[in-house]
């Protein structure tokens, strides 16, 4: 039974004749650890199918999963920050944007498009954290204004997903302004009776938080999201006292009456039209 025995010792296989798999083929969840097959991730609406646990996702694959058969049309696509501070820190503003721009595909860290959801018009902003934590800047405030006055213009609602770190500093008081430019304006979509859903998602914190994310006529969240202002040493420094565990979470946030309820990613779709639904 010699074939059962090697008889000559290590791996003799030529590396060109080696066969890995492709990368991006597994999946594995941070948190329980299972692995998946990136299809079935991309199915389960990027939550884990063991744990539910919610992978952090950018706007296109929101518009890819409200939008009915991905189609949208995407407003001010090609708005891009300028450098009204000569701001310098590791390197110049402008540089770190063109480097970001390069290294995600985006603009910066909001889109805005409408479409159809479940034949629902509607208007959406995103936010992408992958563009430089997410942080609001003046195009970010100019982009969420903009689409809040085309929901305006054509009288349909208008959603916002929030994932920001908070205000941009490279832009200090530009970023400031736009928390008083996106209220203002989503009060006047409450004065026209047009319905605004706040999604808040992980994580949302800072003057975005202190703003637009906190203003809808629901703010609802995803599971587990990290909800808050500033962060818990901050806080802790300032009151002088320790905090409960997980009081920045989606939950303790329901729990104390800032939200209005959590939704599942996978039921996000149908649960936004069953409520514009009784909403219209």
């Amino acid at each position: 039974m010699s074939w059962f025995t090697r008889k000559d010792k290590g791996i003799l296989t030529p590396t060109e004749s080696k066969r890995e798999a492709p990368d991006g083929l597994w999946y594995q969840c941070p948190s329980c650890k299972k692995a998946m097959h990136t299809r079935e991730h991309r199915l389960f609406a990027y939550t884990c199918s063991n744990c539910n646990y919610h992978e952090k996702i950018g706007s296109q694959e929101y518009f890819e999963l409200l939008f009915d058969q991905t189609k949208y049309t995407e407003l001010d696509a090609m708005l891009s920050s300028g450098d009204p501070l000569n701001f310098v820190d590791t390197k110049r503003y402008p540089d770190r944007i063109k480097a970001t721009e390069k290294k995600t595909g985006l603009k910066d860290a909001v889109r805005t498009a409408h479409g159809k959801v479940n034949d629902i018009e509607i208007v959406v902003s995103a936010m992408d954290f992958s563009f430089i934590g997410g942080s609001m800047g003046s195009v970010v405030g100019e982009k969420i204004a903009r689409g809040i006055d085309y929901a305006l213009e054509h009288k349909i609602p208008f959603l916002m997903i929030s994932k920001s770190g908070g205000a941009r500093m490279m832009e200090a008081g530009f970023s400031l302004m736009q928390m008083a430019k996106t209220s203002a304006k989503l009060a006047l979509l409450a004065e026209a009776g047009i319905p605004y859903i706040s999604l808040l998602t992980d994580p949302t914190t800072g003057g975005v938080t202190a703003s637009y994310a906190m203003l809808g006529d629901f703010n609802i969240s995803e599971p587990g999201a990290l909800i808050g202002f500033a962060g818990p040493r901050v806080i802790r420094e300032t009151i002088g006292k320790d905090l409960p565990k997980g009081f920045q979470s989606a939950e303790f946030v329901l729990e104390h009456g800032f939200l209005d309820f959590i939704v599942d990613r996978k039921d996000l779709k149908d649960k936004l039209s069953s409520l514009l639904g009784m909403l219209a």
